[in-house]
């Protein structure tokens, strides 16, 4: 499969896809991936799917194997999210590896995760939602968010760059981070109440919120997290914006609005490489 991209290349290797942002594989510490629904191995329902909650443990598990083989990640080495859309950011040391995958979830409420530990692999899930990707040149902490509508009203991403402050010191000045890929604001269409909350976040909201005739509204997730991201400190030039929409590119990537709701889930990973 053919993907036209000016910021992700499509990686096709041992039979899984995936993908990866150009400017975050040019910091030679770290190593991540988003998944797609592409999989020549693939034997859950819904192909590649990464959630726990579809189909047999045993054969999540293995795409879990084949992603982390394919983009060259230790699978032992994954701590995953418990998300239900609020703003709680864990933060994770080696003694979390397997939790969400081959442990037992020990937290009910996560939905972001950050480390400065080489070696632990952050994971986190979508399927329309904005993955938010952090990584500190300085310190080498990184951090994964996911930011739903909710998420990203209560300001995930500002709480995740507070927390990697709080911990390691982080200055805001010196993080990469990339939004995306999830649905576009050419796809995603709110009512009345939920782009109320939008219009009343005190950003710049002309570019985020666009109403229709029917009432109706488009929402632009990734330039909202955006705003909020260069609001607490991160360089303008140091954001990097995923030009694809998982409801466009519905061949690619699970979409929840794409398919009402009869998909599987994909994931993000990041870790810092071990030395």
């Amino acid at each position: 499969m053919d993907l036209i991209s000016d910021t992700m290349t499509l990686i096709q290797r041992e039979g899984v896809g995936f993908l990866r942002y150009r400017r975050l594989s040019e910091i030679p510490f770290i190593t991540h991936a988003f998944s797609t629904k592409l999989s020549q191995r693939s034997k859950t329902r819904y192909p590649m799917d990464l959630s726990f909650d579809h189909d047999e443990y045993e054969r999540v598990t293995e795409n879990y194997r084949d992603l982390c083989r394919a983009a060259g990640i230790d699978y032992t080495s994954l701590v995953a999210s418990s998300q239900d859309h609020h703003t709680f950011v864990r933060v994770c040391t080696s003694s979390d590896k397997g939790v969400g995958i081959y442990r037992k979830k020990d937290i009910e409420s996560v939905d972001a995760l950050v480390t400065i530990e080489p070696g632990v692999t952050l994971c986190t899930y979508y399927a329309d939602c904005t993955p938010l990707f952090f990584v500190d040149q300085r310190t080498h902490a990184i951090g994964l968010a996911h930011a739903g509508w909710r998420g990203t009203v209560a300001r995930i991403g500002a709480r995740v760059v507070d927390t990697m402050c709080r911990h390691y010191g982080t200055d805001p000045e010196d993080l990469v981070c990339a939004i995306g890929p999830c649905i576009g604001g050419c796809c995603y269409e709110v009512d009345r109440p939920v782009a109320a909350q939008f219009l009343n976040m005190g950003l710049d909201s002309d570019v985020i919120v666009t109403g229709k005739d029917d009432g109706k509204y488009m929402i632009d997730l990734k330039e909202c997290n955006r705003q909020i991201l260069h609001s607490v400190g991160v360089k303008e030039e140091n954001i990097v914006l995923s030009d694809l929409c998982t409801k466009c590119r519905h061949d690619l990537l699970w979409s929840h609005r794409a398919t009402g709701g009869q998909r599987g889930t994909m994931a993000a990973m990041m870790c810092i490489n071990q030395t």
